[in-house]
């Protein structure tokens, strides 16, 4: 398809945008639909305002003009802007469209970010005609696909490991459970066999510190800020380059808890060898079949709970290792305990490696973005060599 082919105008010759409707969490009823704020869904409704498929861009504060493509019927928040009319483009591409451009320029705010859709009208484009168009979607929505799925399987081996746990370790449905009687302990009644401990039995806090000056500058750094909320997929990272104050040594599988405002659920073992923010509490497990039952201490809602009641501050609390080393720890008897490894270790290991295929995806996918929606790629020659 010749560049030629190609006609240039102006987003608002190409879309009409609408700003969202408030929707404050009160007034959300019970619901499936998902609400759309400037950085993607914020909770869910009864009520859609929407049709699908549709396109947000956030209009406001840090998730100004980040984009997102919307497969269901939807609320768009008043954080963002919607697309009411495609007019005759196909919805996919033009999402691909809006992310190569730099909206941030647009800014029509002053102490707060805002995105004024005027603004975004006025932008010149230059877009293919409706069969390049979808060409572009199908190779582009086929890396998207691909990372969905991946993230979904992420999910899903985070929730049976969670889940085993509890059966196992809280509500004490283990194998061979009717067999065993219970018996008094420190901690109340536990399974005979079992033994009562502390956290700081399995793990280390480590305090391994670093200048980011005198290592390799494209070395991980996990910020708070890259800690995922409720989740064991630490897929986010930066770079020591970027970075100048004191921080901590990582080694992969090391369990990162975040300290500051505990209530946020930020843990997860680390994927890679890096370094993180001192704002972290780095543990490490002092003996490999440890691991499992470690991780699904940490990154329970219980424990969450308990470091964030017994965390110190009040405007940004933090929590306390010289506490929570002393979080008690019911251990069952060795084969038990390694069956249980097993499972959460191996878990752990294939969502590091979804991941890694996330990334990698995801790197090829921003690679081909700008060319293909530029037309530098002509998709009706190379369709087959680029699609994953």
């Amino acid at each position: 398809m010749s560049i030629c082919e190609w006609k240039k105008t102006s987003l608002g010759e190409v879309i009409a945008l609408q700003r969202g409707y408030d929707l404050p969490e009160q007034d959300r009823n019970p619901g499936a639909i998902p609400v759309y704020g400037s950085f993607g869904i914020t909770g869910y409704h009864g009520t859609a305002r929407a049709s699908a498929p549709g396109v947000t861009v956030g209009r406001s504060g840090a998730s100004f003009g980040v984009v997102n493509y919307v497969p269901v019927p939807f609320w768009p928040h008043n954080t963002v802007l919607f697309v009411t009319d495609f007019k005759g483009n196909d919805p996919r591409f033009i999402s691909y469209l809006l992310k190569t451009i730099d909206l941030r320029v647009l800014n029509s705010g002053s102490a707060q970010p805002s995105l004024n859709r005027n603004y975004v009208y006025n932008v010149p484009v230059r877009i293919p005609p409706a069969r390049g168009q979808q060409l572009i979607s199908d190779i582009l929505s086929a890396y998207d696909d691909l990372i969905e799925n991946n993230t979904k399987r992420i999910k899903i081996l985070e929730e049976m490991a969670r889940s085993l746990y509890r059966e196992w370790f809280v509500n004490l449905c283990f194998p061979g459970h009717e067999k065993v009687k219970m018996v008094s302990s420190p901690l109340g009644k536990v399974p005979e066999g079992w033994r009562s401990s502390e956290l700081q039995a399995l793990v280390d806090d480590i305090r391994d510190s670093i200048n980011p000056s005198e290592i390799d500058p494209n070395t991980p750094y996990f910020g708070l800020e890259h800690l995922p909320r409720r989740s064991l997929n630490l897929a986010e990272w930066g770079r020591a380059a970027d970075v100048q104050s004191t921080k901590l040594r990582v080694k992969q599988m090391d369990i990162l808890f975040g300290k500051i405002r505990p209530y946020f659920h930020k843990v997860g073992p680390s994927p890679i060898e890096g370094v993180c923010s001192s704002d972290t509490i780095v543990l490490r497990v002092r003996r490999a079949h440890d691991f499992g039952l470690a991780v699904a201490v940490t990154s329970s809602d219980e424990f969450v709970s308990h470091a964030t009641q017994t965390s110190q501050g009040t405007k940004m609390p933090r929590a306390n290792w010289d506490v929570l080393r002393r979080y008690p720890v019911v251990v069952p008897p060795e084969p038990l305990l390694s069956t249980f490894n097993d499972f959460v270790t191996q878990s752990v290991k294939l969502i590091h490696a979804l991941l890694f295929k996330n990334r990698n995806l995801q790197a090829t996918r921003d690679l081909l973005l700008p060319r293909l929606i530029s037309g530098e790629i002509d998709v009706t020659k190379v369709t087959k060599s680029i699609t994953p």
